[in-house]
């Protein structure tokens, strides 16, 4: 399937917000992907993984959310400390919310979009981020699945807001997210009697999706890769 890649920009109350946006040669209205980058930025790698998503059937948004400190914002992985400095330059607050609302509302509008079919998944800082739109934004989305993202207290106790389905992937020899981290959140999603499913992969690392990163695993990669497109195909096509 043909792919179209545009270059664009999002109007956010903070200025023009670059993103990339992939859109399946059919023009038949699509559900949507909401894709949330890395610490490292809208890299190559997270342009792929847009793009495989895209050959599954879905319109593709990859927001670049470091806009407000261009041009210098994309990290090589072999820059983990320089991302990182980035990343937490953020506000993981009412600006960010705002950003991921402007996405949202940009992806809502496009002709070729069905406005009530939009998930969002991300990786690293985008798996946390996911997982913050699910809490702050559940009404704008259908599912949401966060890759190995790093939760804030906060966010766990706003687990309570959310009313989508959530798919979670972590891996248990992660250095930035312990295990009783990821407990936490488990034992937080079943006590409120969420619809959520959380995967845990015994060998995998931090990073083990990105087959560019030194703690990729393949195999977890392969049935994450399975997992996810299985549930946005029950909760944004069936």
């Amino acid at each position: 399937m043909h792919i179209q890649e545009n270059e664009i920009f999002i109007p956010a109350p903070d200025g023009q917000m670059p993103a990339v946006l992939f859109v399946p040669e059919k023009l038949d209205r699509k559900p949507a992907i909401l894709l949330l980058m890395e610490a490292f930025g809208v890299t190559p790698h997270i342009r792929d993984v847009a793009k495989r998503i895209a050959q599954e059937g879905y319109v593709v948004l990859t927001p670049d959310l470091y806009y407000r400190e261009l041009p210098n914002n994309t990290f090589g992985y072999d820059k983990v400390e320089q991302a990182m400095a980035m990343m937490w330059r953020l506000d993981f607050g009412q600006s960010m919310e705002n950003d991921l609302r402007a996405a949202l509302t940009f992806l809502k509008t496009q002709p070729n979009v069905n406005a009530k079919h939009i998930g969002v998944t991300g990786f690293c800082l985008g798996g946390g981020l996911t997982f913050f739109t699910a809490c702050r934004l559940s009404s704008e989305i259908a599912a949401a699945a966060p890759f190995y993202g790093m939760v804030l207290d906060e966010w766990i106790d706003a687990v309570k807001e959310i009313t989508v389905p959530v798919l979670l992937f972590f891996g248990r020899r992660d250095v930035f997210i312990s295990g009783d981290r990821i407990q936490q959140i488990d034992d937080r999603f079943r006590e409120l009697d969420k619809d959520y499913t959380l995967t845990v992969y015994p060998e995998a690392g931090h990073g083990f999706f990105c087959n560019e990163r030194s703690d990729y695993h393949p195999s977890a990669a392969a049935d994450a890769w399975q997992k996810l497109t299985q549930f946005f195909q029950q909760h944004l096509i069936n």
